[in-house]
């Protein structure tokens, strides 16, 4: 099949797409499994696909959903940039995390927690950011105030 042909029935792997494209800790994935899901039109998979592109953290991952929808005969509408930020308690979570590391910590120490403890959180941001991604934590890392 190529990548412009659509089928009009259910993908062999709809429930993997289905999982990957709700898995909230990976946006690599969301978008890879709404790219596959976008070939195939049956009720199920644009209800995955409107899901993905009312409600995704990531811009990216609606802004495709949303092309999907389209090239599927969906009638939608491209959804907004969210202001603000993407993931509510954005700040008291790295406030914590800055807190639970030693008073001398580096900003790869603090990194590298956030990923354990909150790859929510250092996935959506990244994915969202993009090459700007590590200016934007380091830059939110030194302006925490802990104490």
């Amino acid at each position: 099949m190529n990548a412009n042909e659509v089928k009009n029935e259910l993908p062999p792997n709809y429930e993997q797409l289905k999982t990957a494209a709700n898995r909230t800790s990976n946006w690599r994935e969301r978008l890879n499994a709404v790219e596959e899901l976008g070939q195939w039109k049956s009720q199920k998979t644009i209800d995955v696909l409107l899901h993905r592109m009312n409600n995704d953290t990531v811009y990216r991952i609606r802004e495709a959903a949303f092309r999907k929808l389209e090239q599927l005969g969906e009638s939608v509408q491209l959804p907004e940039r969210r202001k603000g930020d993407l993931i509510d308690g954005l700040t008291k979570t790295l406030v914590r995390i800055k807190k639970s590391l030693p008073k001398d910590h580096s900003f790869e120490e603090f990194k590298v927690k956030l990923q354990k403890m909150r790859l929510d959180i250092y996935d959506t941001y990244e994915g969202e950011l993009g090459t700007g991604f590590e200016k934007w934590l380091e830059d939110k890392w030194a302006a925490l105030v802990t104490r």
